[in-house]
Formats: C-alpha cells, structure tokens, sequence
C-alpha cells in the first residue's frame, strides 16, 4: 500500500469523525428527582420514579444523601422484597453514590439503615426494558413515613453527555494510519 492510499483512508476516517458517527447519549439520573435518598414522604415515590425514564445502558443513578444518616445497598429480589439488608451486593456509604449501569436487567436497591426499607426507601430499576416485576412491588397505599431532610441542595435532574464506542474505533485506527504514514515517509 503506498503513501497517497494510506493518506486518502486517513481523510476518510477523518470525515467519519467529523460527522459524529454512532453518538450514543448517557444520562446522570439524581434518583427519585428528589433533593436526597431517603425515607419517602409518599410510599410510591421510588416506585413511580422509574417509570418515567427509560434506562440503558450508559446512564448512571446518583443517590445523595448523609452518609452519617444513610447509606445504599444493592440487593437481590428475594431480599428486596422481604427487605433482607443481609449480604448484599454492594454496600455505599459515601453520601454522594454513583451507579453505573453496564447491563440490561432489573436492579434492586434500598437502605442498609434499619427500618428504611420498610418505610418505602427502596428502587427497583430496569435497565433496557420495562419490568412487570416493578408494577407488582409498588406499594399500594401511602404510608405515614416521617419526611427526609435536603443536605445537599439541588443539582440538575439530568445531565446529557456523549460518547460513541464507533468513534473511539475511528481515533484508534486514525491514530494507526497515522503512525503508519510517519514510518512510511521516514
């Protein structure tokens, strides 16, 4: 291959990544939309929450709250529904908890503090699908729990941000073209 075709492969992979092929969009969801994770002053909040959002994979959930107060575990679904805080999947207790979500299913979180979970501080979140499963575990009357106190203020609801897994393909294989044509012309 020479020199004139390995720079005309370089323009064309620039072109590509000029237009932003294969832009995908993730989003930072503050769970609930509420000022901080906590104990609900209405029981359906953390069941309603998700209904409205679409998750994929890519997007994170942002949980806030005092970790001197709180905390935030992952559980199964036999634990969540029994509200089993017991051996749980992931245990964050930094008051400002990002979650990542890096596969389609459903997820399961509540409180590690005694009582939350009882209270109604739980979510389930599907990822890439809706899930009859979060329609059966909402519940069903409002419970008389006690309102959480905002620590930290307000941050937007969500944020937008791109990235595209085709374009990183792009820069990698520009930046062996690249490579390659410098060799050549030494």
């Amino acid at each position: 291959m020479g020199v004139m075709s390995l720079s005309s492969m370089i323009m064309v992979v620039a072109i590509l990544l000029g237009q932003g092929i294969g832009k995908v969009s993730s989003t930072l969801y503050k769970v609930g939309d509420l000022d901080a994770w906590g104990i609900p002053v209405d029981a359906k909040v953390y069941s309603k929450w998700p209904k409205s959002h679409s998750f994929k994979i890519g997007d994170s959930l942002l949980f806030l709250y005092p970790p001197s107060e709180d905390s935030l575990i992952q559980v199964t679904s036999s634990n969540f529904k029994s509200c089993n805080t017991k051996d749980p999947i992931l245990y964050m207790n930094d008051g400002n908890s990002l979650f990542n979500l890096t596969q389609n299913g459903t997820l399961y979180f509540t409180s590690a503090h005694p009582g939350h979970c009882t209270k109604y501080q739980k979510l389930l979140v599907s990822v890439g699908t809706y899930s009859a499963e979060a329609e059966a575990l909402s519940p069903s009357s409002s419970a008389d729990a006690p309102s959480y106190q905002n620590a930290f203020g307000s941050i937007p609801l969500s944020q937008k941000s791109s990235s595209s897994s085709l374009i990183s393909a792009f820069s990698i294989v520009f930046a062996s073209l690249a490579c390659a044509v410098v060799g050549a012309i030494m």
